[in-house]
């Protein structure tokens, strides 16, 4: 008999009217309630700076429901039903007073208690603080942090250290929300539940892997916080880095949070690190200039408004990344992203070795090795491609590449596939840490990326310019190239 875990909690929403809360957090919150597994008792707490009071802010949080959630998923009765749960409290986050008043929302239940900092970071150690001195905090209080944590080693060492003076680490939630995803927690099921991949996921079957995060957009508003960040920091150090670490970890020992996480510190670890010396043929920083984007002419990034002409930020990274491990030994982990490319896309490719001897038209050997084409987005799925024969009497042996496919929204039509924070929010109310980050993780990850952030600066060179609408650099493509590949899309 499987034990029923009691999920009943309070959860107080720090930077509850931010864009990050009124677009992805309360939609979340609204599909869990749709889905029954909002506990009875559970209670949301709205906290923000804003004037307002809790008739008004539910007012606004349901316009927000019927902007952000699909029509045939918005239904207006459960959505008051969700509504009711939530109150807003003003606050003034550096006054230690004002939290007071959350120990008065507390009075008397017994709900566990989950504090959520949609913030930025610098403001982590300020609400554990206050939170500690108005004693509205203990053992079990689950503490949820967004990325990024700092914007190197030392200053994520900073905010974990704040975090870590009020909360033990098992209390403490890393979102990365590409962990939150249906594909990526596939991955765990696709290696170590199958051993047709299992068996074969290593140096001696696999001769390369891609790993591409492509958005369309530009910086959509967030000069300011983009321009301090670049692609590395905002995409690599996080996103990029966690999907390396998930193809590429051994088996746990069981789905504990712990064991995936130790497994996880092993593969950042194992990074090559890429010295000044390796800069020119292991990494390719670019930034985008005027172009097209879906048919229409768009600014160059030196061109969007608020922008700094004079920046030398990379809005494009393609690395070529090496474990040092037996696993991995002499297979390259080809790692691509940037704004402004021609189509949103989240995908990783397996490149297999093709079979030792081949027997068929000579002409066709390019075909020879299987692809593992893992989609993250837009259409969530896997596509296995495989070799058979060409159909018709005069094709004789000819080989054809197609695909063995699975699309998640075609396969289990019955079923939506729920948004990476339904699935992060539902594990925190479960206690359960196995998707969010350990500390550890993120500090080696930072490690590795500082190296490459030291050496640009080191070397002065600006970022290579490409169009609004392509690829990236042609520098890229020179770099996986040299190695006698091409990214897939080039194929």
């Amino acid at each position: 008999m499987v034990q029923r875990i009691d999920t009943r909690c309070d959860l107080m929403l720090f930077g509850a009217l931010g864009d990050l809360a009124q677009r992805k957090l309360f939609p979340a919150l609204y599909q869990l309630e749709r889905a029954g597994l909002l506990a009875e008792g559970s209670r949301v707490l709205a906290i923000a700076r804003a004037e307002g009071d809790t008739d008004s802010v539910r007012r606004q949080l349901y316009d927000r429901l019927q902007q952000h959630v699909k029509p045939v998923e918005f239904d207006p009765e459960m959505a008051h039903r969700f509504l009711a749960r939530v109150a807003y409290l003003r606050l003034d986050f550096n006054d230690p007073e004002g939290f007071y008043a959350l120990g008065r929302w507390r009075h008397p239940t017994d709900n566990e208690l989950i504090v959520y900092m949609a913030t930025p970071p610098s403001l982590y150690g300020v609400i554990a603080r206050n939170l500690r001195a108005a004693s509205c905090c203990n053992e079990r209080t689950r503490v949820v942090v967004e990325k990024p944590i700092g914007h190197d080693l030392e200053s994520s060492r900073v905010i974990n250290d704040e975090l870590g003076e009020v909360y033990n680490e098992n209390q403490i939630f890393r979102i990365d929300h590409y962990l939150g995803k249906e594909t990526v927690q596939n991955l765990i099921a696709l290696r170590f539940a199958n051993n047709l991949f299992a068996s074969q996921w290593d140096q001696n079957h696999i001769s390369h892997v891609e790993i591409t995060v492509a958005e369309s957009v530009g910086i959509e508003g967030r000069w300011g916080y983009f321009d301090k960040a670049g692609q590395i920091r905002d995409m690599v150090q996080n996103h990029l880095l966690q999907l390396l670490c998930l193809i590429a970890m051994d088996p746990p020992a069981d789905l504990s949070a712990d064991s995936i996480r130790d497994e996880k510190v092993k593969v950042l670890k194992a990074l090559r690190t890429i010295t000044p010396d390796m800069m020119e043929r292991y990494v390719v920083r670019g930034q985008y200039t005027a172009g097209t984007s879906g048919g229409k002419p768009v600014p160059g990034y030196l061109d969007e408004e608020g922008a700094n002409r004079n920046s030398d930020t990379e809005t494009f990274v393609a690395l070529k990344a090496e474990i040092e491990n037996w696993r991995w030994s002499g297979v390259p982990f080809y790692i691509r992203t940037g704004k402004r490319l021609p189509e949103k896309l989240s995908q990783i490719i397996i490149h297999f070795k093709p079979a030792p001897h081949y027997i068929f038209d000579p002409d066709q050997k390019h075909l020879a090795n299987n692809k593992l084409i893992i989609r993250l987005q837009p259409d969530e799925g896997m596509s296995l491609k495989i070799l058979t024969k060409d159909q018709g009497l005069d094709k004789g042996m000819r080989l054809r590449q197609g695909p063995l496919e699975l699309t998640f929204s075609e396969t289990f039509e019955t079923e939506r596939i729920p948004d990476a924070y339904e699935r992060l929010l539902w594990e925190i109310m479960k206690g359960n840490q196995y998707l969010f980050v350990r500390r550890d993780e993120v500090e080696y990850a930072w490690r590795w990326v500082d190296q490459v952030i030291r050496n640009w600066k080191d070397s002065g060179e600006p970022p290579k310019r490409y169009a609004a609408g392509t690829w990236g650099p042609v520098a890229s493509i020179a770099m996986i190239t040299r190695d006698g590949r091409s990214w897939y899309e080039d194929v």
